[in-house]
Parts: structure tokens; sequence; C-alpha cells
């Protein structure tokens, strides 16, 4: 007959010899314990990490032990789903046989996996941003190609545009012209431009300076008397005294 509960403590020295740094025990009885799982890093030191919790069924390992995930971290929905599938699997080929040590390292390479595919995906990424920015470089040198279609439309927007821009420029220019007085109408309704010379003058005091050294040399200057002319006729426009 089976001692199933020999089984058990063997196994859990084992593991704990295993795994000193990951491995709890949670309970005697029923025996539970978690075990740490880390994926080795990735490529900027990532990793992916799970905490699963076994706990011992009595006819263990005839029976296969109750798991689950107890905490993860950086792992999609999808992968936690995967991880559980893999560790149903594992259970079922290893009934008979203590299999924790198994069920475990499966996981590891599982988590090994995903950190690939993690890699994988951000590389795809990447590759799917450079296409997308040289798709759009091409498209900035090279434009739209024209066809009659969009020749046409672009034609009427821009005959609709430049329409727009005449009629606002003509109004502006009726308004303007509307509002501009002449030069008589200003006179007629600004009464102070009648008056502008002469308030200019009163507020100069009449005072008018004059600068006489303008007319000092006006004695030195020869001025030239036709009448002192012998030969100026008035009556003849024609005579000249350079005759």
């Amino acid at each position: 007959m089976t001692d199933y509960g020999e089984e058990q403590r063997n196994e859990l020295e084992a593991l704990e010899s295993i795994y000193p740094d990951s491995f709890t025990v949670l309970s005697e009885n029923p025996p539970s314990f978690t075990i740490t799982v880390t994926s080795e890093a990735g490529e900027n030191d990532e990793t992916v990490q799970t905490t699963l919790k076994f706990t011992y069924s009595e006819k263990y390992p005839d029976e296969a032990p109750l798991y689950e995930i107890f905490s993860q971290e950086n792992l999609e929905d999808n992968d936690v789903t995967d991880i559980l599938k893999l560790l149903a699997l594992q259970a079922e080929e290893n009934l008979g046989m203590v299999m924790i040590f198994t069920l475990v390292t499966a996981v590891q390479e599982k988590l090994n996996e995903i950190v690939d595919q993690i890699k994988t995906r951000r590389e795809e990424e990447k590759k799917q941003k450079e296409r997308e920015a040289e798709e759009a470089e091409k498209q900035l040198f090279h434009g739209t190609p024209v066809t009659i279609e969009n020749f046409l439309s672009w034609k009427a927007k821009f005959d609709a545009e430049l329409l727009e821009i005449k009629k606002k420029r003509m109004k502006e220019e009726e308004q303007a012209g509307k509002n501009k007085l002449s030069g008589k109408q200003l006179f007629e309704t600004d009464h102070n431009l009648d008056t502008s010379d002469i308030q200019f003058l009163e507020d100069a005091g009449n005072n008018v300076e004059v600068d006489e050294s303008l007319f000092q040399e006006m004695d030195d200057l020869e001025l030239e008397d036709d009448e002192d002319d012998p030969d100026y006729n008035p009556a003849d426009p024609g005579s000249d005294s350079a005759d």
C-alpha cells in the first residue's frame, strides 16, 4: 500500500532544497506551498514572473495536486490561460509520480518563451513603425497623384475661394467709397478748418520773427535794370539787350 504522506514529505524536502529562495510553506494540513518562477532576462532586462500555489490532494501523486496562479508580473491574460492549460496537461501525463518539479520546470520554459515572444513582438512593432515612417516620407515627397477628377475638384474649390475673396474686396472698396468725404464736405462738416490759420496766428501772438541776416547782402547784389538798356523797348517783347 502506497504511503502518500511519506512521498509528499520527501518531495517537500527536495523542493525546499531546490528552490531555497522561492519556496514558501503556507500550511501543513493539507500540505500547501508556493513556488515563484521567473523567466530569464529579456532584451532590456525585462522578465515575466508567476507564483504557483500547490496543494496536495489526499492521494497525491496518484491524484493531481491542486494548483493555481497565486500572483504574476508582466503576464497577459492569455499567458495566464496558457500556463494553466500547460499545468493541467503535465499533471495528467505524470500521474503516479511526484511531479511538482516537472510542473515548475514546464512553467519556467513557458515563461522564457513568453519573453522571446515579447522581444519578437517589439521587433515587429519597430519594423512596422519604420515602414509606416518610410511610407509617410514617400507620400510627403511624391504627393497625391493628379487625376482629372481630383484636379477638377481642386479647381472648383479654388475658383470658389477666389470669387469669395473678390466679392469681399469689392464690398470693402464700395464701403470705403461711401464713407470717404470730398474736400468741400470735409470743410462743411468741420468748421474748425476755416479758422485754423487764424487760430495759428493768434496762438503765435501775431509776432513773426524775421531773420535780418538773410537781407544783409541784398545791397551787394548787382541788379540789372532793363530801363537802363538803351535798346530796351517795353512795347517790343522780342527786344533783347544782348543784341
